[in-house]
C-alpha cells in the first residue's frame, strides 16, 4: 500500500463518523468526476537469469522484469540483500534467489490489492 494511501487511511480512521462519511462522500464525487479507471497490471515481462549474475545486475533485472511494483516498498528489503552480499560475503546465488522471491510476492500483493478494490 502505498505511504500516501495508508496517510489517508489513517485520517480517515481518526475522523468522528460525521466527517469520515463526508470525506467518503467527497471521494466518491472526485472520482466520479474524474473517471477513475481500473487500473489493470501487466503481467511480468520474461527476462531470464544469465549465469554469474551479481547482485546489483539482478536487481536491475527483477526491476525490469516487474516495472509495476513501487520500488519504494522494495528498498529496505533489496538493501539488506545487497548489503548481505557485499559487507557480509553471502554468495551471489542465495541472495538472488531471495530477491526473486520477494519481487514474486510483491507482485502477487500487488494483483491481491487490485482485486480487492475492485471488488469494493
Amino acid at each position: 500500500m502505498k505511504k500516501e494511501t495508508k496517510k489517508l487511511l489513517a485520517f480517515y480512521r481518526d475522523l468522528p463518523d460525521e466527517v469520515a462519511q463526508q470525506l467518503l462522500d467527497f471521494a466518491e464525487f472526485l472520482a466520479a468526476r474524474y473517471k477513475v479507471e481500473v487500473k489493470e497490471i501487466s503481467l511480468p515481462e520474461e527476462i531470464s537469469r544469465p549465469e554469474n549474475e551479481s547482485v546489483v545486475i539482478a536487481i536491475k533485472r527483477l526491476s525490469a522484469t516487474y516495472p509495476m511494483l513501487n520500488k519504494d516498498t522494495l528498498l529496505n528489503e533489496t538493501a539488506s540483500l545487497v548489503s548481505q552480499n557485499l559487507i557480509q560475503g553471502r554468495a551471489a546465488v542465495e541472495v538472488i534467489d531471495e530477491l526473486e522471491v520477494i519481487f514474486s510476492k510483491q507482485y502477487e500483493i500487488l494483483i491481491e490489492e487490485l482485486k480487492q478494490e475492485s471488488a469494493e
